[in-house]
Parts: C-alpha cells; structure tokens; sequence
C-alpha cells in the first residue's frame, strides 16, 4: 500500500470529513466526533485514492484468505461511492476478473421488481460488505442480513474509517471479519 497515497487520502479525510464538536449519531448516541466520509469519498482526487487503496485492502485480505471476491457493496449510501470506487479501479489495474459492485437499499422498493439489492449482485455470490463509517456496527449488520437473505456468503467487512467504539467487535463477534483502512487514533487524537 502507498504511504504517499495513504498520507494524502488522510490528509484529505482531516481537511473535509472529520469534525469535532457535538453531534448526535446513527444510533442515538452523542458524541465529540463526526466522521462524513461522503465529503471524501465523492471528492475526484478522494475518490480515485480511496478505490485505489481500498482494491489494494481488498486483494490483500482475500489472498491472505485464500478466497475469491465476486462482488462488494453495501448500505446506501456510505457504501455507495467506495464499493463504486473500488470496482473501477479493479477494472483499470487490469484484473483478470474485475470486481463487480452492487448497493443495499434500507428497504425492498414498492415498485418494479421490488429489489432490495441493486447492481451487478447473483445469489451465490461471495462478496465484501463495505461502509464508509463503523460505529456500532449496525447498520453493517444490516447490510450483512440482506445480502445473505439474497444468498451471497460474506467473506469479511471493508470499512474506510473504523470510529474504535464497539463496531468492529459487534460485527467480528457475529463472525464477520473487519479490514479498515483507517482508525480514530490515526485521524484525532485519542
């Protein structure tokens, strides 16, 4: 992994997405940091590092497991930009098999064909769960549950930014393992 493209995809996640003050959370609780990674994620230079960095998190941890990656998404709309990142840097690197990505609605659209799951997603598939954020967990979770009700088998969870509060043990205890490319410590001070 690039240190210089690290270093710049952090620098741009501490001028535009982290935040200190008060805010109230996705899950109710209050707390001294905000994390909006969307700022970072649909930012150009944002975007093209974190699909580079996060396709090279991604082949690291699926070589290191011996498995093969079919797919990668998650729950609109933290997931939506990275999981679309990250495939097309699969497709420009080249890769023998690019990887598909795909989104996880909050719920089953009450027309059409009423789909929950969006994009290049088939039933068998083994896929990565992606989230911009974690803080509990849950809402990764929830991304889990659908995939796995359509019939795909998580291989592991990739997040951008791991808030160190609880999220990452919530998701491994559920047996879901967690790669993160960053964690609170390295963006404030802890």
């Amino acid at each position: 992994m690039s240190d210089s493209d690290r270093s710049e995809l952090r620098s741009i996640l501490l001028a535009k997405s982290v935040k200190t003050g008060d805010f109230v959370l996705a899950s109710g609780a209050r707390s001294n940091l905000y994390v909006d990674c969307r700022v970072t994620t649909l930012d150009p230079r944002g975007a093209v590092l974190v699909g580079k960095l996060m396709h090279e998190l991604l082949r690291k941890e699926e070589a290191s497991r011996g498995i093969k990656i079919d797919a990668l998404g998650g729950l609109t709309m933290g997931a939506d930009p990275i999981s679309l990142a990250t495939a097309m840097t699969s497709s420009m690197a080249g890769d023998s098999t690019p990887m598909r990505c795909f989104v996880v609605r909050k719920e089953a659209k009450g027309h059409g064909r009423g789909k929950r799951i969006e994009g290049n997603f088939t039933s068998g598939d083994t896929v990565v769960v992606v989230d911009d954020v974690i803080t509990t967990g849950d809402s990764t979770l929830k991304a889990i549950a659908a995939v796995e009700e359509e019939g795909a088998k998580v291989a592991f969870v990739l997040v951008l930014v791991d808030r160190d509060e609880g999220g990452r043990t919530n998701i491994e205890s559920k047996g879901y393992p967690v790669a993160s490319l960053f964690k609170r410590g390295e963006l404030v001070d802890v």
